[in-house]
């Protein structure tokens, strides 16, 4: 389990770099589905600069509950703790994402 949790951070973290600017009309779900209007009304900047961030805190912090929670806890209850620790930001990036990003 400590390897599926390292390679899904680093995946997650990678996945924070690879997104920018020029391939994002690819990369984006959503956002490669905008109109060219929507696409001039969005600030892609600041959204790489919130994405980027986002992933890589995601990243980080889950390992560290998965790390801290193995310590403590059986190898089954650290990995739904971890679970559920995976799933918990995504509602936060959504909100975060639908109301600060279109200008």
């Amino acid at each position: 389990m400590i390897i599926a949790v390292i390679f899904t951070s680093f995946l997650i973290a990678i996945c924070g770099y690879i997104v920018n600017e020029n391939n994002a009309d690819i990369l984006l779900a959503g956002y490669n589905t905008m109109s060219k209007a929507e696409k001039d009304k969005f600030d892609l900047i600041n959204y790489l600069k919130f994405f980027r961030k986002f992933m890589l805190s995601v990243s980080l912090y889950t390992a560290i509950i998965y790390f801290v929670s193995i310590i403590f806890l059986n190898n089954e209850t650290s990995a739904i703790i971890y679970a559920v620790s995976l799933c918990l930001p995504w509602p936060y990036f959504i909100i975060v994402s639908n109301k600060k990003f279109i200008k």
